[in-house]
């Protein structure tokens, strides 16, 4: 299987995705091995129930959110660049990033585009704002029948009078980001791949 991954992805390829990414050589072709032991069709792409079978997922209350931020709104399939590109989110910052050149594009493992991703995983309908009801279907995804719809509501109140600046009873993702600046984001949302 490692030959076959090897020989699909051309040096070029592997050149741009580092570029795009932050990954090194070695964790770009093991991640391809990987999409390709995914890719049951070998069509070059994945579908969401491709996703399904990975177990971590699978058990992951929030699988189904993770697995949408894969695809593009209307897309049922991805590419190995697109795969790469989610991915690099929750590529840790290395210290010799903190320090790089800000006027090239944001990588996309900054804090900021981490935030992003975490909202989008909220933002169930897209339009930049966290409803209640949105917040109170995460929630349930989290927690399943563990509390009350009563205390769920609760907790969902609350977060939102907590974080809601502008009295809308949403959250933005400005307000988002200000409800988030004490977290440690950058390592709570890193997967250490292997060098």
């Amino acid at each position: 299987m490692g030959s076959r991954a090897s020989t699909l992805l051309r040096e070029e390829e592997i050149e741009e995705i580092k570029k795009e990414t932050g990954f090194s050589h070695s964790q770009i072709t093991r991640l391809y091995s990987r999409f390709t032991s995914l890719d049951k069709g070998e069509n070059g792409t994945l579908g969401r129930e491709d996703f399904q079978r990975i177990p971590e997922l699978a058990i992951n209350p929030l699988g189904d959110r993770i697995i949408n931020a894969f695809f593009p709104e209307g897309e049922d399939q991805v590419n190995f660049r697109g795969f790469m590109r989610t991915l690099a989110h929750f590529r840790p910052i290395e210290d010799n990033e903190k320090n790089k050149d800000h006027t090239a594009s944001e990588p996309l493992n900054s804090r900021s585009n981490k935030l992003l991703f975490a909202f989008r995983l909220y933002d169930l309908d897209r339009d930049d704002k966290i409803s209640r009801d949105e917040l109170l279907q995460v929630l349930r995804m989290m927690v399943g029948v563990n509390i009350s719809d009563e205390q769920l509501g609760s907790i969902a109140d609350r977060t939102i009078q907590e974080a809601d600046q502008n009295g809308d009873n949403s959250i933005s993702f400005n307000e988002f980001i200000k409800v988030l600046e004490k977290v440690d984001v950058e390592q709570k949302m890193s997967i250490r791949f292997l060098h």
